[in-house]
């Protein structure tokens, strides 16, 4: 029965902050949701901060999966960097409680809500390092500070998908894979 409690609190938590961000859910909100007793969530999470890290963690464990699963041995590098990032990239679009968090970001400011953002691409982030260092090793790419080349991949993909439809018609996948070639690709692949 507690796992059945817990799960229907996470599910009204994440439901809540979908809805109305980090700032405007409060305990009593997802009490309501979850047709709980306020105390019921006491019993499992200490405050609102730790249950909303609980749900990140499964967002981040499921943009993981998500990953993991674009993956496939027999394809170069910059494929499967290209299918992992459209993966995520369309769940991150599509996973309400990221849109949310990001809106609470451009339009409050939230310290939560900036930070679990930061968090969410901090784990895109460590995935990308992996997988620079891991083709490095295969001799795909040349060497090169896997941190800096993963950061400023992934700030060229966000901005060839999203920053670009802003002021102009979107670019359609295989324009901003030629696009990531042009500008970066050609200059890692080996000599």
């Amino acid at each position: 029965m507690s796992v059945d409690r817990r799960t229907q609190i996470m599910d009204a938590a994440t439901k809540s902050f979908s809805m109305f961000g980090y700032k405007a859910t409060t305990m009593d909100q997802v009490a309501r949701i979850a047709n709980v007793g306020k105390g019921t969530i006491y019993t499992f999470f200490a405050n609102k901060e730790e249950l909303f890290d609980d749900i990140l963690q499964g967002v981040i464990a499921e943009m993981k999966r998500i990953t993991e699963q674009k993956i496939r041995k027999d394809q170069a590098f910059f494929e499967n960097l290209y299918d992992a990032l459209d993966g995520l990239l369309e769940f991150r679009v599509e996973h309400e409680l990221l849109i949310k968090l990001a809106q609470e970001v451009r339009e409050f400011g939230t310290p939560q809500a900036r930070e679990a953002m930061q968090r969410v691409e901090n784990a895109i982030l460590d995935y990308m390092e992996r997988q620079v260092e891991h083709a490095t090793i295969q001799g795909e790419i040349r060497e090169v500070d896997a941190k800096v080349a993963s950061f400023v991949l992934l700030k060229l993909y966000i901005t060839l998908t999203l920053e670009w439809s802003k002021q102009h018609d979107p670019m359609d996948k295989d324009d901003i894979k030629s696009y990531i070639r042009l500008f970066f690709a050609e200059g890692l692949l080996p000599k």
